[in-house]
């Protein structure tokens, strides 16, 4: 029993300061996150300006475009998403450094050094995949929207007045939604060093991925077939790729394992000559 207690004593002293820690790194990012927020907040009527590119680049004139909001408070919770957005990506470097400052003295060498560039390819791949909807998706899909106009010619006529909140929800929405979508190389990956995903795998069942990708691409952008192609093929392309990566793992882990034969090989024969010896 002494035993017992004796154990349970020498570890909880380790869980607590793991814990402290751990709130310590929460309390951080929380307060990183919070001051990015204002900064954001502060300027967020720049932001939405800069959000504002795509459709200024459908319309042609900036003179054109016009936005509204509908009720009185519309635009003020518009600001506070745009904060939120903003210090999210703001934050996210320091978040995640935190992050990785707290899981790394828990892994060897080789695993902190292989950990470390996903900790990189994750922001840069969301970047990627935010940068492809800013300048290319989403001015063409609302190209493809303003085509939806009538003229008053002999018919009503009907033009697009955008609402702030949602030009912002969809902007925002398909951002994410790329940016998520682009981190299908780095999970799946990740899948492969731990054994749960290899290329041949990947590659048999690259018909249901197919499926998979349009059906997710149909449920996260907007009911056009721009945006829905446009979230569909690159997340296609990177399962293509993610299968070369997934292959490199494998071929790393083989030569590992190759290594390890050939150690245990030589330390035998070296103890089958120390025996002749001593005979």
């Amino acid at each position: 029993m002494a035993a017992s207690e004796d154990g349970i004593d020498s570890t909880e002293a380790p869980l607590i300061e793991h814990l402290t820690e751990l709130r310590s790194r929460l309390m951080r990012s929380a307060i990183a996150f919070a001051i990015f927020f204002v900064v954001s907040f502060i300027f967020s009527d720049r932001i939405f300006n800069i959000l504002l590119y795509p459709f200024e680049r459908a319309v042609g004139e900036i003179q054109d475009v016009q936005l509204i909001y509908t009720a009185p408070q519309e635009f003020f919770f518009a600001q506070l998403k745009i904060g939120m957005f903003g210090g999210f990506c703001l934050a996210f470097p320091f978040i995640a450094s935190q992050l990785y400052s707290f899981v790394a003295p828990g892994l060897y060498k080789n695993e902190r050094s292989a950990f470390l560039p996903f900790l990189i390819a994750t922001p840069g791949l969301f970047i990627l995949g935010g940068s492809l909807v800013y300048f290319v998706v989403m001015p063409l899909a609302m190209e493809f929207f303003l085509s939806l106009e009538q003229s008053g010619e002999g018919q009503a006529s009907i033009q697009l007045v955008a609402r702030v909140s949602e030009y912002l929800g969809l902007i925002m929405t398909l951002i994410f939604a790329f940016g998520l979508c682009f981190q299908l190389p780095v999970l799946l990956t990740l899948l492969a060093r731990v054994g749960l995903a290899t290329s041949e795998g990947l590659k048999a069942k690259r018909k249901y991925a197919i499926v998979g990708t349009f059906a997710v691409a149909a449920f996260l952008t907007p009911p056009d077939p721009i945006s829905q192609i446009g979230l569909a093929l690159p997340t296609l392309i990177l399962y293509e790729i993610s299968i070369f990566c997934v292959r490199g793992v494998e071929k790393k882990r083989r030569e590992r394992d190759d290594d390890d034969d050939d150690d245990d090989d030589d330390s035998e024969s070296d103890g089958e000559e120390e025996a002749a010896a001593a005979t």
